[in-house]
């Protein structure tokens, strides 16, 4: 496709101009969680680690970061398993409804957050009577985390086709030996970079978890929200937000560059 010299300078003006948007706030965030300045006054005034030793021995940011690496770790694992099934069955076999079955799979991350989270909330209290607790807000997380990794495996196994798989078990091996010896090694690095996606979405999730986490479970996001506007918490939380943020980015920088493997995955 050819550009003038004029869309050029264009899109790169527009471009220049949505990063800036989207990144200098982020930017001001970590700086100020070393302004020495508690009204966070700009520029900064002089810079400090005190913030940083402080939410290091703050009890409440430590425990809303177990819960949440806790919460992240367990609804990746049941995303793993049951994305990696659906798009499986999905993508090697023909059956009545699939097209549906397979939009039903990916709808969940479609839906406004609020949305999925009120019709969880009525579904664990009101028609199953299931109190609020930590096993509710996994399953919650694991809705929308299996709908990343149902996406990378199925772009993984279309691009590899069935021919091996096939001739695995044109030799004699079983169902579950072609698995082992054949599909999985080629779908490691998608179900890599679908489990770090996963767990960057679930680490980060505020809304669905407002209404699916008991009262006595706050995760790292909820944790930032709830000490948002309290007094001599604001600092602190700068510095909470810089955790968050690069918990959230490591792993989606990992993910992509695996995705991205040349390769394609093959072993």
């Amino acid at each position: 496709m050819y550009l003038t010299r004029g869309m050029r300078i264009a899109l790169r003006v527009i471009t220049a101009v949505v990063l800036t948007v989207v990144y200098v706030p982020l930017v001001v965030v970590v700086i100020n969680s070393f302004n020495s300045d508690r009204t966070f006054g700009w520029p900064p005034a002089g810079f400090t680690g005190e913030w940083w030793s402080r939410a290091a021995h703050n009890a409440g940011a430590l425990d809303a970061l177990r819960t949440s690496v806790v919460v992240g770790l367990l609804s990746t694992a049941v995303a793993l398993v049951l994305g990696t099934l659906a798009a499986i069955s999905l993508q090697r076999y023909r059956f009545f409804g699939r097209e549906a079955v397979s939009l039903l799979v990916i709808l969940p991350i479609a839906l406004p957050g609020i949305v999925t989270g009120i019709a969880l909330n009525n579904a664990f209290r009101t028609v199953l009577g299931v109190p609020l607790s930590l096993l509710t807000l996994v399953v919650a997380h694991a809705t929308f985390c299996v709908v990343v990794v149902f996406n990378n495996v199925i772009a993984r196994l279309r691009r590899l086709g069935g021919d091996l798989e096939e001739a695995s078990m044109d030799l004699g091996a079983d169902g579950f030996t072609t698995f082992w010896r054949v599909t999985f090694p080629l779908l490691r690095t998608a179900l890599l970079a679908g489990g770090l996606l996963a767990f960057a979405l679930s680490f980060d999730e505020i809304i669905v978890t407002r209404f699916t986490a008991s009262q006595s479970t706050t995760t790292l996001p909820i944790w930032i929200l709830d000490n948002l506007f309290r007094p001599n918490q604001a600092p602190i939380v700068n510095v909470v937000a810089t955790v968050l943020v690069l918990a959230s980015v490591i792993p989606i920088a990992i993910a992509q560059r695996v995705s991205g493997d040349p390769s394609g995955g093959r072993v």
